[in-house]
Formats: C-alpha cells, sequence, structure tokens
C-alpha cells in the first residue's frame, strides 16, 4: 500500500504540470485559471482543512451518535474532538454543498434547488453565483493548496459532459486539482470519473471501489504538495458517493450485518435512542416520536418483506462501515506523515436519511425515484435479487422504516423540513486546538456557519471583490468560541429552510415548520411549533397554544426568504418535468465514434416520443461488432449494437429487457443501420430495424412511464462503465472498430 500511495503522489505532481496547459486554455476562454494565483500571500503556520462531506446519512448512523453500525474511525474523530448535536443542513444535497462551500444560504447564492432543476428564480438557477466565492476560492490566495475528491453536484447537469462549459467545475471555484464524479449519484464500481477537467477512462479492476479510489488519490494529493513545501497547508473536500444510493460495498463488509437487522427497525430504533441518552448525546428528557405514519410496524411484515428489509439495510450498513474503514486510511497516513495534530478535520451530512426507497424498498432507485406511474417491484423478484444487493448488479435503497431509524430521534427523512430532513451529525477535531475531546456541544449550528467558523480560526478574510466580481459578505457565523466554551451563547438568532415550498424557521429555540402539498395554495398550509428547548425531538406541536409565536415565526420566515432569494415560492419536485429541462431539446444528435459521457441532460431526448437511430458503418469483415450506440446503465435505458453479425436494439426498461434482432444479417461493407421507434400512445409503440432503409425486424413495446430511463450518460461507439445490456457484458465496452463507425445521428418528433 505504500508503494501505491507513493506512485499515486508522484502522478498527481506530473499532472499538475500536464495539466497547466489546458488552464492557460480555460483562461483564454474567459474561465478562472486553474492552480495557485500568482499574488498568493505566503503561507504562515496556518492549519490544514478537511471536510468530510457524507451524503444521505443520518443523525444517528454513526457509531458516536447511537448506532451499532461499526465506524470506529470517524468515532475516533469524535472522541478526539466535539460532536454537535444541533447541527442543521439543507433537505436535499446541492443546496447543502452550495452553503457548505460559500458560508451563505442556498437560496442567496442561486441553489436553492438541485442542480438538475433550473427556474428563472433568482435563487433556483442550478449552480452558484460568482458573487459567492466558495471557501477554496478564499483560501488558495491566501497560501493554501486545494483539492476537491468524490461527488460535485454543484454544476448544471448540462455541463457535466467534459466539452460543455466547465465554468461551475471544481477547478473554476478554486480547487487546485478534482478527482470524482460531477452528478449528484454513482455506481460505485462503475462510476463515470473526471480528473481536474477532463474525463477519465471507467476503472476496469474487478476489485475497484470508488471510495478507495477516493482515499488512495487524497494521500496522493496531499504526498504531492507536501513534497513541493512541507509548510504549505492544504485544504481537502472529500465528499463521498456515501452513503448515497446505490448502496455498495464488498460483500464482507454487507454480510456481517444480515442476522443484525432481522431484529427489525423498531427494536433497532428503541436501541439507538437509549444508547444517544447513556453517550449523553441528547437531553435525558428527549422523547422518541411515534413511528412516522408512512412506516409500518415491523411485526407486521410478511417473511418476505422482512428478508428484504433486512438485506437492504445490510447493504448501507455495510456501505457505510466501508466508507468509515477507508477514512481511517487517511487518517493513518496523516498520523504516520506527522499531519494530524494540526489538521482540522469537519465530518457532516448533506441532509438527513433517503426516502427514496419508499416503503418495500429498492434493487433499481432509478426506476423507484422516476417512475410516474409509482409502480414498486414485486416482492418476488425483489426476494430473487437479494442475492446480489450490495453488488455492481443492484442499485439498491433500503425502506422508510431503515430512513426512520437513521434519523433517530427525529421524524421524517431527506427532502422534509422537519427535523429528519435536515440534522445531520457533525463532529469537529483538532488535536491542537480542541482541549475539551469527547464533549457535545448543544448549540444550533447551520451549515453556513462551518466555513465562516474555518476562516475564522486560520485568520483569513473574505474578499470583497474577487476576481473583478463584487462579493456577497458571509450570512453564517463562526461557532469558533464552542471550541473551548460549552456554554458559548448561539452564534445567530435566526435560520429560514425551505425546499419545494415547504418551510421551516428556527428562532431562539422555536421552530415553526409548513408542510406543503404540491399543487395546493401556500396561504392554505398549516403551521406546527415546537420549543426545541424542552423538546429536543420536535415531537410536540404546540401550535394551537402559542398562535401569537406562530404569526412571529411565519413573519420571520417571510422577512428571511424576502432578504435570501427565496420567493417565489415554487413547489416542483423531482418528477416534475421541470427536472429533465436544463437544456432545451433539438431534434437532431450528430455523433463520432469514442464521444463519451454525455450526460443525461444533454443526451438525445427520446423518452415517450418517436425517434430514429442511424449508424453509419463501413464493416471490414464479419468481425466488426460492438455498441453503435448506448445511454443508461444496467438499470435503464437503450442501445443499439451489432453482434454475431446481427443487428440488435434493447430498450433497458428498468431492467426488463424489449429487445428487437434482426432477422439478416449486417453486411460487409458500407452500410445505414437504422432503428426506429413509431409512438402510437403514452409509452406504447412500435420499434422497427431497418438495414439500408429495409425493416429487417420489429417489435410493439410498452415501457414504464417515467420522468427518465436513466440518469446515466451516453456512448457513442462502446459501453462504458455499467452496461446497458448483459448480452455483451462479458466484453466490458464493446467497442465498435472506431475506424469503421463513421457518424451515429439520432432524430427525434
Amino acid at each position: 500500500m505504500r508503494a501505491m500511495q507513493l506512485i499515486t503522489g508522484m502522478f498527481f505532481v506530473v499532472a499538475t504540470a500536464a495539466n497547466a496547459e489546458a488552464a492557460q486554455a480555460d483562461v483564454a476562454r474567459g474561465r478562472p485559471m486553474a492552480g495557485h494565483n500568482p499574488e498568493s500571500v505566503a503561507h504562515a503556520s496556518k492549519p490544514n482543512i478537511i471536510y468530510i462531506l457524507l451524503d444521505d446519512t443520518g443523525f444517528g448512523d454513526l457509531g458516536s451518535f447511537g448506532s451499532e453500525i461499526a465506524t470506529p474511525n470517524l468515532d475516533r474523530l469524535a472522541a478526539e474532538g466535539l460532536r454537535y448535536n444541533a447541527f442543521h443542513t439543507r433537505a436535499i444535497c446541492s443546496p447543502s454543498r452550495a452553503a457548505l462551500l460559500t458560508g451563505r444560504n442556498s437560496h442567496s447564492v442561486g441553489m436553492g434547488n438541485l442542480t438538475n432543476v433550473v427556474t428563472d428564480a433568482p435563487g433556483k438557477r442550478g449552480e452558484i453565483s460568482h458573487a459567492a466565492a466558495t471557501i477554496a476560492e478564499v483560501l488558495r490566495p491566501a497560501g493554501y493548496s486545494t483539492f476537491a475528491v468524490g461527488k460535485w453536484h454543484l454544476a448544471p447537469m448540462s455541463a457535466a459532459h467534459g466539452a460543455n462549459d466547465k465554468s461551475q467545475w471544481p477547478l473554476q471555484r478554486g480547487f487546485d486539482q478534482y478527482f470524482g464524479f460531477i452528478g449528484g449519484m454513482a455506481d460505485q464500481f462503475h462510476p463515470e470519473l473526471v480528473m481536474d477537467n477532463t474525463l477519465v477512462p471507467a476503472p476496469k479492476s474487478p476489485d475497484y471501489h470508488f471510495t478507495t479510489d477516493m482515499v488512495d488519490r487524497s494521500i496522493g494529493l496531499v504526498q504531492a504538495v507536501k513534497a513541493r513545501d512541507p509548510e504549505q497547508p492544504f485544504f481537502l473536500y472529500f465528499a463521498p458517493g456515501a452513503t448515497h444510493a446505490p448502496h455498495q460495498a464488498p460483500a464482507r463488509f454487507i454480510d456481517r450485518y444480515n442476522a443484525v437487522y432481522a431484529e427489525g427497525w423498531d427494536r433497532i430504533r428503541a436501541k439507538r435512542f437509549a444508547r444517544q441518552k447513556q453517550f449523553g448525546l441528547i437531553p435525558k428528557n428527549t422523547r422518541l416520536p411515534p413511528r412516522n405514519s408512512d412506516v409500518k410496524p415491523w411485526d407486521s411484515l410478511s417473511r418476505g418483506e422482512k428478508k428484504v428489509a433486512a438485506r437492504l439495510q445490510a447493504a448501507y450498513a455495510g456501505f457505510l462501515e466501508h466508507t468509515d474503514a477507508e477514512i481511517g486510511r487517511l487518517l493513518t497516513f496523516l498520523d504516520r506523515a506527522g499531519l494530524r495534530n494540526d489538521t482540522i478535520i469537519v465530518v457532516m451530512s448533506d441532509n438527513g436519511a433517503s426516502p427514496e426507497g419508499e416503503a418495500h424498498g429498492t434493487t433499481n432507485l432509478t426506476f423507484s425515484v422516476a417512475n410516474t406511474a409509482r409502480a414498486t417491484e414485486a416482492l418476488d423478484d425483489l426476494v430473487r435479487r437479494l442475492p446480489q444487493v450490495g453488488s455492481d448488479r443492484t442499485y439498491s435503497n433500503y425502506p422508510l422504516g431503515w430512513a426512520m431509524v437513521s434519523n433517530t430521534p427525529f421524524t421524517q427523512y431527506k427532502q422534509s423540513v422537519n427535523e429528519g430532513g435536515l440534522r445531520a451529525p457533525l463532529i469537529v477535531s483538532w488535536p491542537k486546538g480542541i482541549q475539551k475531546k469527547g464533549a457535545v456541544r448543544p448549540q444550533f449550528v447551520d451549515i453556513i456557519d462551518i466555513t465562516p467558523t474555518i476562516l475564522d480560526v486560520v485568520d483569513v478574510e473574505v474578499p470583497t471583490s474577487f476576481r473583478g466580481v463584487a462579493q456577497q459578505p458571509l450570512e453564517g457565523a463562526s461557532i469558533a468560541a464552542t471550541f473551548a466554551d460549552p456554554a458559548a451563547p448561539e452564534a445567530r438568532r435566526a435560520q429560514y429552510f425551505e425546499l419545494w415550498g415547504q418551510r421551516a424557521v428556527w428562532h431562539e429555540g422555536w421552530k415553526a415548520t409548513a408542510l406543503h402539498i404540491a399543487g395546493q395554495p401556500f396561504e392554505t398550509d398549516a403551521w406546527a411549533l415546537y420549543n426545541q428547548r424542552n423538546d429536543f425531538s420536535a415531537s410536540r406541536n404546540v401550535a394551537g397554544r402559542h398562535p401569537q409565536i406562530v404569526a412571529k415565526l411565519k413573519e420571520t420566515w417571510l422577512q428571511e426568504a424576502k432578504k435570501y432569494n427565496v420567493l417565489p415560492l415554487d413547489d416542483r419536485g423531482l418528477r416534475d418535468p421541470a427536472f429533465h429541462k436544463a437544456l432545451k431539446a433539438p431534434n437532431e444528435y450528430r455523433y463520432f465514434a469514442g464521444t463519451q459521457q454525455i450526460p443525461s441532460d444533454a443526451s438525445p431526448r427520446v423518452l415517450n416520443k418517436s425517434f430514429a437511430v442511424t449508424a453509419f458503418v463501413d464493416r471490414k469483415d464479419l468481425n466488426a461488432e460492438g455498441v453503435l450506440i448506448a445511454s443508461g446503465d444496467r438499470f435503464g435505458g437503450y442501445v443499439f449494437y451489432v453482434k454475431e453479425n446481427r443487428l440488435h436494439f434493447d430498450f433497458n426498461d428498468f431492467g426488463k429487457h424489449l429487445v428487437v434482432t434482426s432477422s439478416a444479417q449486417v453486411p460487409i461493407g458500407q452500410s445505414q443501420l437504422g432503428y426506429r421507434f413509431e409512438r402510437t400512445g403514452d409509452f406504447v409503440g412500435r420499434g422497427t430495424l431497418t438495414i439500408d432503409g429495409r425493416s429487417v425486424g420489429s417489435m410493439e413495446l410498452k415501457s414504464t412511464p417515467t420522468v427518465s430511463i436513466s440518469w446515466s450518460s451516453t456512448d457513442i461507439g462502446l459501453d462504458v462503465g455499467s452496461p446497458v445490456s448483459d448480452a455483451y457484458a462479458e466484453k466490458q465496452a464493446f467497442a465498435f472498430p472506431k475506424e469503421q463507425l463513421k457518424e451515429v445521428v439520432v432524430n427525434t418528433d
């Protein structure tokens, strides 16, 4: 392993030089240059900084926050530092990430929704305003090397392809180097990866896992900067895909939890709650709220339902434990390199646990989230797939009951402005700077407070102007006083929350919420009220007893909303067509062989409409075969390919393969290979294969109503990563000879 780390470190030194030309090209195109500002000040004994941002990890998921899941390395950070039990995020990932990296409210910087949802409202533009410099942009002129590794999800999804505008990619937002995936989730065994500003080939190792790769790269990055200048501090933004679905990890991490979760979510939740009190994490008078209304009692489930639920949760637990083990390798490196003592490590999650597995769980999250028929996988199908859960054959997420457990002791989930959507674990570890180790801090903390705190500690001010753009002031406040003083006053008096028309506001210990139902008038929403000074879990609605406080908090919310670009309210969510309209779709798409990783938002819009695919080929012999165009992955999409001298079109309807195969062989020499789908009804039509205009096969197709068949990318002349079809999976990318594929054209009606 030591040899691997040294090699990785040397690689990144070389990569830095190799990227210089690309960086200069960015400047020529009017984009900020990657690398250090030539006016950077000399660094003077400043601490290193690491943000570890977990994904969809609930308040009660870490061992030090009451969980039975083994997280010894994150627990070590808690034991050496501080835990905060009133840390708040946004209810979904992109807004949380924007708030964290800028120290400002998500709507205020243009990221009030996912990057996939772009509207005309100033608070929901799908990208971070250049008037809000990121912490990387602020730290780099102060002498820091800045690295981002992992999930980004802060660029419009139409810009996730290497040929598009990169103004919101990590290197253009202050990071010297980047390695990870630009979108919102990734197959951990077959991720679509970017290094700096460049797409990189898919990993081919049979033992590959993205989190392991992240740690190897992170160690290499730190080694490289310390080799150049041992005194230079670094900022590492470490954002794993874990524990967002798909829950994928080596089988040995998953299998050990099978028996644990046979006990069921009601008993596991009660045990976590008891440990939270025992640890002093939550007040002794905290009430465990009743089971969420959309969760059945465990004992009422059938044997098959219990078996499925237990295995899906085992995959989640194994994924988290594996992530912790990999983070442990990073900590071991810091210890061995003598860097740990003066490195501030902030561990947090971007929101509460996910409800996207719905009532029964799923082995195909794309299907669960995207299908508008609100269909669920049949129990028999789920049971049949259980041996594959956690592998690259499934894209699994647990049932709602386990999301409820993750969020113990709170109600609801990610996407909600109730506590279960907003409360997350927070650990701050800094051996040199925090003396009271292992303590719990009760102060209200919001995710916008993290970066102001770090800038306060390292004595770096936010500029009033950055690259010629006047800067918004920070909207968070430093909580550095809490490092030494357990009774330090709360840094701010109020904080608003909003997602898809749901509203909430915290003000001096009181919290009011309006849980909006999409399509209903906002003015008819009922507000609940909680006194969190004596009701930690927000389990007692006292709105009826304090109407004057409700009225005051509603007005506070409105004033904050006006101040921070929250208005106008918009209740469009994940399944609204707006989620897939970041680009105006053309009627014709022309591609050449070798084009890879065209993001879903920029891929041909063929769903529920008539379309035609034409591939112009010049086969030299009968061995010329492979993929002509592939869009999606194993969990949904379509692929047009030649195999064994036959032409095939496979529409992968979330794992149900609708395949038409030609009755005639594909000829040697030049030919036009076609597929035409004629829509005859809603998600119904007839698909026809053609060779040089002659019909060679057809079939009727009826597919699942959905807003998207896949959020994975499109490849031309090969199928990168997770294959759309198992018919050629053993051939890996199954590339058609590049020089024999002249062009692929997709036309839509």
